[in-house]
């Protein structure tokens, strides 16, 4: 029978993830049952949110994965064998398929054919997949974003937070200022990606300080993809009405709960009547196809930019994952594994 190559957890992690925490695994590929069909992986996503399913405790809206569980990752793919009349052999999918060689569908779940729209494959695991579909419904049905506002993006150098930024600068907002961590990035999100501008976090010892003279008319909008530490030095600086868009946690999934920095200044929720509300993009799904649509407008007249990362080698993905919480990563992470 075929095999297949397949990222497989060792065991719960404490701390920062290292490649030592993973292993790769061989296993036979079944035979497929009626309406299954086998995808070969092209490239597949790193994802830093779910690092919260690799503890034995903390995960948010899916469970912890278990030791010897397959990794999550999201794919794009090529069906190369089928028993489903909706995805014929050599249709090309973006699916969730994990960190693996191939996996099986049945045409349920997150899977989608992909469109012949001229644009790389690739950025339907980045701008066009998951993390451009948050920026998008993170901005629009989340936050209530509206033209005139003062928007605030944290870790805003990452795919979901230079889109985010790009695309309040696109909907009409009065100012846009993102927070990353080094000089490279901050100058990227100005320079290229229309950010007024960009505050190095890791070049200051007043951050709270900084983040009021980048936005001395304070923010209507904050899209948090850091946590609670940082959404407590802006809560003073929102305005009235102002919405927080509660998108990730990267600075908190190392953390254990425990140990986790509260959220202390509530009284600003009060006085200045915020709304905090969290996010799962596939809440959002039903209209992922006229978003992706929109947004590759706007990436084919250059009013959305994006970079990109490649590794090469299935083995390569647990190196890849684990430089995202040591600030390595400057652009949208992707692991080859053929051609797409």
């Amino acid at each position: 029978m075929a095999m297949m190559r397949s990222v497989v957890l060792k065991a719960p992690i404490s701390g920062l993830p290292q490649p030592q925490d993973f292993e790769i695994v061989d296993s036979e590929i079944p035979a497929l049952k009626e309406h299954q069909f086998l995808i070969e992986h092209a490239i597949v996503s790193v994802d830093p949110g779910v690092r919260s399913r690799l503890s034995a405790t903390g995960a948010s809206y899916a469970p912890p994965i278990p030791p010897g569980g397959r990794i999550d990752g999201f794919v794009v793919g090529q069906v190369i064998e089928s028993r489903n009349d909706r995805f014929a052999v050599g249709t090309w999918v973006t699916a969730g398929g994990g960190w693996a060689s191939h996996s099986i569908g049945d045409g349920r779940g997150f899977i989608a054919p992909l469109p012949d729209n001229g644009l790389p494959r690739s950025l339907w695991l980045g701008i066009l997949g998951i993390p451009g579909m948050t920026s998008w419904f993170g901005l629009k049905r989340v936050g209530a974003m509206r033209e005139g506002a003062h928007v605030l993006v944290t870790s805003a150098a990452g795919v979901v937070g230079a889109t985010a930024g790009q695309l309040a600068r696109a909907w009409g907002a009065t100012s846009v200022v993102g927070v990353a961590g080094g000089k490279q990035k901050c100058d990227w999100l100005v320079e290229a990606c229309g950010f007024d501008a960009a505050i190095d976090y890791k070049a200051t010892d007043d951050l709270s300080g900084v983040l009021a003279a980048a936005c001395p008319k304070g923010v209507d909008l904050l899209f948090d993809n850091v946590g609670n530490a940082m959404i407590d030095r802006v809560l003073p600086l929102m305005r009235l009405g102002g919405h927080i868009v509660v998108s990730g946690q990267v600075a908190d999934y190392n953390v254990p709960h425990d140990q986790r920095t509260g959220i202390t200044n509530t009284a600003e929720f009060i006085a200045k009547r915020l709304t905090m509300r969290g996010m799962v993009v596939f809440d959002d799904l039903p209209q992922f196809a006229a978003a992706q649509a929109e947004m590759g407008g706007m990436i084919r007249d250059g009013r959305l930019i994006y970079r990109e990362e490649f590794f090469d080698g299935l083995e390569r993905l647990p190196e890849a994952f684990c430089g995202l919480f040591t600030g390595a990563n400057f652009g949208r992470r992707l692991v080859r594994l053929g051609d797409a």
